[in-house]
């Protein structure tokens, strides 16, 4: 499947779920909701290995890794996504993801040591731009509820937003190591989400929270699609551009996404953004193209 397809499979479907996850807010915990996305997707994924008929085992070594990547990309990432969209619109949360054009060239440079891209540092100041004008009117306004008496837990929700980030970017980092001593992209996310449900489960567990079993249709539904569509399917796209065309490009991924999220928030969540958020999303879509139009390593067809 060519690269810029798969791109486009993994924005349009996490567009939609920052807004599904939503639908799963109330009635269970978090944690909880985060463990049953997982351990289904995970489950999902070793029966269709399965039919492949693909050997489950994996190198210890291999499984440290994976470990690892389900701590930061399935288990803290999304712990503190579920417990930020509490406190913050959805459409909001989606938009700081779109910081990781900015994480993940530092955190290469940091411990692979790749060189910054000229390109890649030009299309995320754009994008980030983009971002802060999308974010300005909200964060705007929620400091002024502070600073007038009113209750907010908007700097909290801002606080879990912002390391569901920095877990995610640390997250494709571990990624890079997996691919190098293995290419089977759907054994391996079995096993990362595998390895991410124990540790929310852990976590569930220690915390003392209930496992309470949803009983509204909305949340089932909801949960039907994070899994199969917003893990299973998305994530397969995620990674296989990562080994393809590198972290740096396709975090742009996370440029996109808000857009389409806050274009769901516009119809779900009565949200109404103005001149200042559209010019947000122009200048978003502007460093993507920047980004993705660069000759050092061009999409590719499969």
């Amino acid at each position: 499947m060519p690269s810029s397809l798969l791109f486009i499979i993994a924005s349009l479907i996490w567009g939609s779920t920052f807004w599904a996850i939503t639908q799963q807010l109330g009635e269970v915990a978090p944690a909880v909701s985060v463990a049953y996305r997982f351990g289904l997707a995970s489950l999902t994924l070793f029966v269709w290995c399965l039919l492949r008929k693909d050997d489950l085992r994996l190198p210890w070594k291999l499984q440290a890794w994976l470990a690892l990547q389900g701590f930061f990309t399935f288990s803290l990432s999304y712990l503190c996504t579920y417990s930020s969209e509490q406190y913050l619109v959805s459409a909001l949360v989606a938009v700081l993801f779109a910081l990781m054009v900015i994480w993940s060239p530092i955190t290469e440079r940091l411990f692979f040591n790749k060189p910054l891209s000229l390109r890649i540092w030009g299309a995320a100041l754009i994008s980030i731009t983009g971002v802060i004008l999308l974010f300005f009117p909200a964060l705007k306004s929620n400091w002024e509820e502070t600073h007038s008496g009113h209750e907010t837990h908007f700097l909290l929700g801002l606080g879990l937003a912002l390391t569901a980030t920095l877990a995610s970017t640390f997250g494709n980092l571990v990624v890079v190591k997996v691919r190098q001593q293995s290419h089977n992209v759907l054994l391996t996310m079995a096993w990362a989400m595998a390895w991410g449900t124990l540790w929310v489960s852990l976590f569930v567990i220690g915390t003392g929270q209930r496992w309470t079993l949803p009983s509204t249709t909305a949340y089932w539904l909801s949960l039907l699609y994070l899994s199969l569509f917003g893990s299973v399917i998305a994530f397969a796209c995620y990674f296989t551009l990562i080994h393809r065309i590198g972290a740096q490009k396709t975090v742009f991924i996370g440029v996109i996404t808000p857009i389409i999220s806050v274009l769901l928030s516009i119809q779900l969540e009565d949200y109404h953004p103005g001149w200042i958020e559209w010019a947000g999303m122009i200048l978003c879509l502007s460093g993507v193209v920047l980004a993705l139009g660069g000759t050092t390593k061009p999409l590719k067809a499969s």
